[in-house]
């Protein structure tokens, strides 16, 4: 009756099991029928799993397995008379619906977590619903092979890089050099560090966090000792990934530039992440002197393989079910009817002018138009953008127009708010607010910006910025993709923009002064924006 019952009583032995053709073509229907609904998925995880961040990703669904083998080693056999099935075909089901929502809006994100959801449908269609409960653990172990979705990425990063930043020159002042952060530059004076996204700890924390919550599940001991082992990975890594800052840091100002780059920063990032596991092995033991009977490490966590082959051959006995056929029937009508409707659709594509063409002179300001570095290029993503100063005989200070066209947000395409990007320059944000503008303008209207003001050392800037999303502003990244999704299934659309003017606030001026500067440059620019950002 279940996707892994036997076709023998619960106590007959493993080697008896009788071959059941009609349970396993079920089961290989199910299987086989998830593949389109999930594709895109699947291709996102693979491009994913080529990044330093997520490298561990091949490991997690083998892991998993190794998980839900250990359980069944330790749990009775499936009753064959199971009744509480259908909960887990409606988890299927929600899982199904998500996967739509992520192909119609093309964001493979969604579509890799309909995916879980989906498997934790199986496994309680296959043991039932009160049974399948207990063997939910493995299954939220996968959550650690995927990405997470682009926005909270560069957020989370942002985060780690400055927290490191900060305590990585604690670090380094404790060793008696003089130092100054600025953002997340590191200034020694002779040599200046950037934190970049590779030093936010990010490619440490995710098979750290994956690893503590392996370590908490073989973990033999009290239920509070699993959530101190599974609670203190996030917070030594960051702190560890601190110190290793730290040390290059000592070790530039000591012996020169050249300790920060090759094969020592390599070799320092491994020494930190073997480092984190140890301290965590060493927390187990300590844990384990608090108890009763403490046991020796080797006690406490459960290794064992013994009887994974036997239990693994289960599958070949499993029973045909009403639940598992209805599951598999569901599953594959839902991609083939994906597949019909994805070979039909065709995604809007918007007609624009490329950013070449943009008036380089507007009304007396005189621009001057600049290529951004390869890598910043290919970090940005976008699909063209314009980097252009203007500057004018009677202005007291030139203005920054920088716009960022995307001709899709989804597949991983997207904006990168300037709240990730302004630290990684030395520049601090003072101020951030919603501002009202009043553009003047048919078009345009009055909406609110970003308005921010950033600081390096004595240098103010003021600066504006928002998100053109196919005539809607927006001033905040999430609700900005939010809208993306909506739009991608009622226009076809997904292209949008991040438009951002800057203007250097001088030592003799007043922010209101600069607000005038700029206010009414967007005033002149922006009326020609619509041809190169369409509406």
């Amino acid at each position: 009756m279940c996707a892994i019952d036997l076709a023998k009583t619960q106590t007959a032995p493993e080697g008896n099991l009788t071959l059941n053709p009609a349970g396993l073509f079920w089961l290989a229907l199910l299987v086989a029928g998830s593949v389109p609904i999930f594709w895109i998925g699947f291709v996102s995880l693979a491009d994913a799993w080529t990044t330093a961040e997520y490298s561990h990703g091949p490991l997690i669904p083998l892991i998993s397995l190794y998980l839900f083998l250990r359980e069944l080693r330790h749990a009775p056999l499936p009753r064959p008379d199971i009744r509480d099935r259908w909960p887990g075909v409606a988890v299927i089901a929600l899982g199904l619906v998500i996967a739509i929502l992520g192909n119609l809006t093309r964001i493979p994100d969604i579509v890799t977590y309909a995916m879980i959801i989906w498997v934790a449908g199986v496994v309680l269609t296959v043991f039932g619903w009160k049974r399948g409960r207990r063997h939910q653990l493995p299954v939220v172990h996968l959550v650690f092979m995927l990405p997470l979705p682009n926005f909270l990425y560069w957020k989370l990063s942002i985060l780690l890089q400055w927290i490191s930043s900060v305590l990585g020159v604690w670090f380094v002042q404790l060793a008696g050099v003089s130092v100054f952060l600025e953002g997340n530059v590191i200034d020694l004076g002779v040599y200046k560090l950037q934190v970049a996204e590779a030093c936010s700890g990010l490619r440490y924390l995710f098979p750290i966090l994956s690893f503590s919550y392996l370590f908490a599940i073989l973990y033999r001991g009290p239920l509070w000792h699993k959530l101190v082992l599974l609670v203190l990975a996030a917070p030594l890594t960051v702190f560890m990934n601190s110190v290793r800052i730290g040390i290059i840091g000592i070790l530039v100002d000591r012996y020169g530039i050249e300790q920060a780059e090759g094969f020592l920063h390599f070799f320092e990032g491994w020494v930190i992440f073997l480092a984190c596991i140890t301290i965590l092995f060493v927390v187990a033991i300590l844990l384990q002197r608090t108890t009763p009977e403490p046991k020796p490490l080797s006690e406490a966590i459960d290794l064992d393989t013994k009887g994974f082959v036997p239990i693994a051959t289960r599958i070949f006995a499993i029973l045909p079910s009403a639940a598992m056929a209805s599951a598999a029937i569901l599953t594959c009508v839902t991609s083939v009817a994906w597949a019909i409707q994805s070979g039909a659709a065709e995604r809007h594509q918007v007609e624009r002018d490329p950013f070449a063409l943009f008036p380089r002179q507007i009304g007396s300001w005189s621009g001057s138009s600049s290529q951004l570095d390869a890598d910043v290029e290919r970090v940005l993503g976008a699909t063209d953008y314009l980097n252009t100063t203007y500057a004018a005989v009677g202005q007291r200070t030139p203005i920054s127009m920088f716009v960022a066209f995307y001709g899709k947000q989804t597949e991983g395409d997207g904006i990168h708010s300037p709240e990730v990007c302004l630290p990684v320059g030395g520049w601090e944000i003072f101020s951030l607010e919603p501002y009202p503008l009043d553009t003047g303008l048919t078009d345009y209207g009055s909406f609110d910006v970003n308005r921010a003001v950033i600081q390096k050392g004595l240098d103010q800037m003021l600066v504006y910025y928002w998100f053109e999303q196919r005539g809607r502003r927006e001033t905040n990244d999430f609700t900005a993709k939010i809208h993306v999704m909506i739009d991608s299934i009622t226009k076809g659309r997904t292209d949008g923009a991040l438009v951002r003017y800057a203007t250097p606030i001088a030592p003799d001026e007043t922010a209101a002064q600069a607000d005038a500067r700029l206010l009414g440059f967007v005033q002149e620019s922006l009326a020609r924006l619509p041809r190169f950002v369409p509406m």
